[in-house]
């Protein structure tokens, strides 16, 4: 079976428990304070090695700083079986960090310090261009440099190799039209809306609809959209220009008690891998992810509450 491979942050994440989130210049007592292996891309690797089955394998691209996290990152990412090869350990720079807020309700407040990440560069995919090559896909997010995103895109394209963005963190500025030249873009609604430029007041004027938000995403030139919509599950639109017809899938969401969201994106997104990985159908795929997403809320910390495909697959049996 050919590898995932996932190009993208790796970060250190300083995770606080509170009462409720600060407002501006608010001081507020905090509990519990961890420190956590985490990044968007890290994430999804763990997340893609924890789901896979059978001889499924994960590779990893990035970068870690010359420090104590930048090894306990490293350690981590080999404890659960992914490929860190062509994880580059960046001379006199920190890694990454994300410091995490989470309140009682389980939603959190996030500030990202990219480090070394922000050093991942062209040259470091086209040392890894085999392992590219070799890939059933190509997983991607924006807590890296949006040139080495688009030249990862490019290579992609060029080798066949078929292509998930998960555009987080959205830029607010207008994302360059090569990056909607991937397969599969897997946005939540609030990014896409950004993405489309669709302003608080707008929303307030009229409803913008998912399906509407996915068709507008696809005719900026992605292949199908996979839209995470919390609480009320996903969606997935996707379009066939040959038959001019649209594919349209919804999934259900699964019931859990939430108490901590980081990280529920990340693991719906390495279900999508997965499943496209393993040949599932639509359905199916999107059924997996919902599964892994809702399984991730139920942990604290990121990478802890990644889950392991036994526990999707006894989720999935609920339905």
């Amino acid at each position: 079976m050919k590898p995932i491979v996932v190009i993208g942050s790796i970060n250190m994440d300083l995770v606080c428990r509170t009462q409720v989130l600060p407002r501006g210049g608010e001081t507020v007592l905090g509990s519990e304070f961890v420190t956590v292996p985490g990044g968007k891309g890290a994430n999804q690797a763990v997340a893609a090695a924890k789901l896979a089955s059978g001889d499924l394998k994960v590779h990893m691209i990035g970068r870690v700083g010359d420090d104590d996290f930048g090894q306990r990152l490293l350690n981590g990412l080999r404890q659960h079986q992914v490929n860190t090869r062509h994880v580059v350990v960046t001379e006199g720079v920190a890694s990454g960090i994300a410091m995490i807020l989470v309140d009682r309700k389980g939603e959190n407040s996030i500030v990202v310090a990219p480090g070394a990440n922000a050093r991942l560069a062209p040259a470091d995919l086209d040392t890894a261009e085999e392992t590219i090559a070799s890939a059933s896909v190509v997983v991607l997010q924006l807590e890296i440099p949006l040139a080495t995103v688009r030249h990862a895109i490019a290579m992609c394209q060029r080798l066949g190799v078929y292509t998930i963005l998960d555009p987080a963190p959205a830029p607010a500025k207008p994302l360059p039209r090569a990056l909607f030249g991937v397969d599969l873009f897997t946005p939540n609604e609030s990014e896409a809306q950004t993405l489309l430029q669709i302003t608080p007041r707008a929303r307030q004027k009229r409803s913008v609809e998912p399906k509407q938000i996915a068709g507008e995403l696809i005719a900026r030139g992605v292949k199908a959209v996979a839209l995470k919509l919390g609480s009320k599950g996903s969606m997935m639109v996707s379009r066939d220009r040959r038959a001019n017809r649209s594919d349209f899938y919804t999934a259900k969401p699964f019931k859990v008690k939430v108490i901590d969201t980081t990280a529920a994106g990340d693991a719906f997104t390495a279900g999508l891998a997965v499943a496209k990985a393993e040949g599932m159908s639509p359905s199916q795929t999107m059924n997996f992810a919902n599964a892994a997403g809702a399984i991730c809320c139920k942990g604290f910390g990121a990478q802890p509450s990644l889950p392991t495909r036994s526990a999707v697959e006894k989720l999935l049996q609920t339905r």
